[in-house]
C-alpha cells in the first residue's frame, strides 16, 4: 500500500497522520536460518534461497490464499485484518514449516489512530474482547492524552505510544476506518454499513456486538453544586453540525427554564473553515478550552446528561454512562452508539455518511454531496427544530426521575 493510499483525517486548515503501518522485522524465527514469521502485516513468511514453495491458508473458511514457490522472498497476505491463518513452507517437496496462527500467552499490538477522540473511544473496549477471547497479552497504542482515560478502568491492558512496539509481538492489527471505502485488504466490510464502532470487531475477528466503552471519572466530588447538562456544538465537518440558527439557542433557554446550567465543553470556542464558523451557542457557560480530557469526563460524570452531535464529545459522554441526545441528519443512527435519544427528521435528506455510494471528503470542511451550493444544503440538520429536541429532553428527564427544581429546593 503506497504512502498515498494511508488512511488520513484532515481538519479544515492542516493534514495530520491518521494512520501508518509499522509492521516491524519478523518476530518468529525457526530452526532453519532465513525462515521466519508472524502476522504483524497480515500473514508474513520470509524464506531463504533454496526450492521452497510457501502455503498461506484461511482456516475458518477452508481456502486456500496462497500455493508459490518462493526463494530468498517475503510473502505476505493480502489481507491485514484478523485472519485465522495456517502457514506452511516446503523445501524440496519437504514440509519443515507448519504453524498454526495461536495469539494464546503471546503479546498483541493493538494500533489505533492518532488526531481522532470519538473514533478511539468507540473502538478502545474490542481491545479487551480479543484479550479475553484468546488470552494473550495485549499493548495498545494510542496517544498519551488518551492512553490516559483507560488506565483506570482497563488495567489488564498495557499502554505504549503512538510510536512506540514492543519487543516479541506476534500480531499486529491496525483500527481505522479506511479509504477508499472499497480497501478490503485493511477493512473486511465497507464501515459506511456496519457503523463506525462495528468495523472494528469485523477487523479483529470477533462477534459485531456493540459494546460501550469504560471511562470512570477521578473526582467524584462535584466542582458545581447547581444541577447541570454539558453540550457539545462543535465538528470536524459542517455537516455534523446542528446548522438549525436557532436551534443550540432554543434549546438552551428551554434547559435553563427548567433550572438547568448549560455547559459548553467543547475544546474550541470557535472552529470551522472557509467562509463557515461556528462559535459557542449564546447563553451556554463557556467550559471550552485546551485542557485534559479527563477534566471533561469528571464534568460529565456529575452532569444529568449530554446534548451533542456525531462528534467526539458524544463518544465520550456515552462512555462515562451518562443520557446522551444525539442530534445528528448527516449519519443514520446505525452509524453511532445506540441511544433512545437520537433525534432525526426523516422528511429532509438524510444519511449521506452513511450513503455506501457517497465517499466522505474529509479536506471539505463544507463537504455537502447532494446538495452543496444549493438552497437545500445542511438540510439534514437544518430541519431538526429546537421543539423535537426539547420533546426528547423531557423524555429522557421522566425515563430518567430529572427534576432539578426539586433537587435545587432540597439544597
Amino acid at each position: 500500500m503506497s504512502a498515498a493510499q494511508v488512511a488520513q483525517a484532515v481538519a479544515p486548515s492542516e493534514r495530520k497522520e491518521y494512520a501508518f503501518f509499522d509492521a516491524g522485522p519478523l518476530s518468529c524465527r525457526t530452526d532453519i536460518p532465513g525462515l521466519e514469521f508472524d502476522f504483524n502485516y497480515g500473514a508474513r513468511i520470509k524464506v531463504p534461497e533454496g526450492n521452497w514453495r510457501v502455503l498461506i491458508f484461511d482456516r475458518d473458511h477452508f481456502v486456500t490464499l496462497y500455493d508459490a514457490k518462493a526463494s530468498s522472498a517475503l510473502v505476505m497476505s493480502t489481507k491485514k485484518y484478523y485472519v485465522n491463518f495456517r502457514l506452511e513452507a516446503y523445501l524440496d517437496d519437504r514440509l519443515v514449516l507448519s504453524h498454526d496462527f495461536n495469539p494464546k500467552g503471546k503479546n498483541i499490538l493493538i494500533k489505533y489512530p492518532v488526531g481522532t477522540l470519538g473514533d478511539i473511544i468507540a473502538w478502545f473496549p474490542y481491545a479487551q474482547a480479543f484479550k479475553h477471547t484468546h488470552d494473550c497479552e495485549v499493548y495498545c497504542s494510542m496517544a498519551p492524552e488518551l492512553a490516559e482515560l483507560f488506565r483506570l478502568t482497563y488495567p489488564e491492558l498495557h499502554f505504549v505510544g503512538p510510536d512506540e512496539r514492543p519487543d516479541d509481538i506476534y500480531a499486529t492489527y491496525y483500527m481505522g476506518i479506511f479509504f477508499p471505502c472499497d480497501d478490503r485488504m485493511h477493512q473486511p466490510v465497507d464501515w459506511r454499513i456496519v457503523g463506525l464502532q462495528k468495523t472494528i470487531p469485523h477487523i479483529l475477528g470477533l462477534p459485531p456486538d456493540e459494546i460501550r466503552p469504560q471511562i470512570a471519572s477521578q473526582n467524584l466530588v462535584r466542582a458545581i453544586d447547581e444541577p447541570y447538562v454539558c453540550i457539545g456544538t462543535q465538528a470536524t465537518s459542517q455537516a455534523k453540525y446542528w446548522n438549525n440558527p436557532t436551534g443550540w439557542l432554543n434549546t438552551i433557554r428551554y434547559l435553563k427554564r427548567k433550572g438547568y446550567r448549560v455547559l459548553c465543553i467543547d475544546r474550541e470556542v470557535c472552529h470551522g473553515g472557509g467562509s463557515r464558523w461556528n462559535t459557542i451557542p449564546y447563553g451556554a457557560e463557556d467550559f471550552t478550552g485546551n485542557r485534559p480530557l479527563q477534566d471533561r469526563v469528571d464534568l460529565l460524570h456529575h452532569a444529568d446528561f449530554f446534548v451533542g452531535l456525531p462528534s467526539g464529545l458524544s463518544w465520550l459522554a456515552w462512555a462515562t454512562g451518562l443520557p446522551v441526545v444525539l442530534i445528528s441528519g448527516f449519519s443514520l443512527p446505525l452509524t453511532e452508539f445506540y441511544t433512545p435519544y437520537r433525534v432525526i427528521n426523516y422528511h429532509v435528506c438524510t444519511g449521506c455518511f452513511t450513503d455506501s455510494s457517497i465517499e466522505f471528503v474529509h479536506n471539505d470542511f463544507t463537504w455537502c454531496p447532494r446538495h452543496k451550493n444549493t438552497d437545500r444544503q445542511y438540510e439534514c440538520s437544518r430541519f431538526i427544530t429546537a421543539e423535537h429536541v426539547n420533546a426528547v429532553i423531557d423524555r429522557l428527564m421522566r425515563d430518567h426521575g430529572l427534576n432539578p427544581r426539586r433537587r435545587e429546593d432540597e439544597r
